[in-house]
């Protein structure tokens, strides 16, 4: 039987840093639109920045849905799995704002994670937790963690700064339901 945390305790925060991957919810508002599903990794990725506030690097990719949704309504989930050891979920559920990477703002988050990000740095997603919740993992396969891909890393670090405000503005400009997401650039 699951259980709800008034907050990120030492025992769920050191938890929810020892997992290697995790995975984020987002939707659009009304009853249209795709909800979306990704999942979130690269070690030191992620960082808890207090009893009710987490956040994690946010890299250039093949879409834009969760800064667009969370540009439209702010809801996010995180869901966190272990793959090993004892079998345990924790969703964290709360309000986000993804922080663009040149935003002023971003240089002081970046001092709460364990390393500075890697090339193509988009956002830091910060998230404003209102509800802490875990539940079993019984049916959560054990898997064996072999290292991170290095494939993202290499894909933006090949690039020139040019080509990759090219990419943003060709290929993340917008929502798959069609959100502008750099409009006031």
């Amino acid at each position: 039987m699951g259980q709800v945390y008034e907050q990120i305790d030492d025992r769920i925060r050191d938890f929810l840093l020892a997992q290697r991957v995790f995975f984020v919810a987002t939707a659009p508002s009304g009853p249209d639109g795709h909800v979306n599903v990704s999942p979130k990794g690269l070690t030191d990725s992620f960082a808890v920045l207090g009893p009710h506030r987490v956040a994690y690097y946010e890299y250039g990719g093949s879409g834009i849905e969760t800064m667009a949704h969370l540009r439209e309504n702010g809801r996010i989930v995180l869901m966190v799995c272990a793959f090993d050891g004892p079998p345990k979920i924790y969703r964290l559920h709360g309000r986000g704002e993804a922080v663009l990477a040149e935003d002023p703002r971003a240089a002081e988050l970046i001092t709460h994670f364990p390393a500075p990000p890697h090339v193509g740095l988009r956002s830091i997603v910060v998230i404003d937790v209102t509800r802490v919740s875990d539940s079993c993992g019984y049916g959560v396969p054990l898997m064996s963690y072999e290292g991170d891909r290095d494939l993202l890393v290499r894909f933006w670090e090949h690039k020139t700064p040019e080509q990759r405000e090219h990419y943003r503005a060709t290929r993340n400009a917008a929502s798959i339901d069609g959100a502008p997401m750099f409009a006031e650039r």
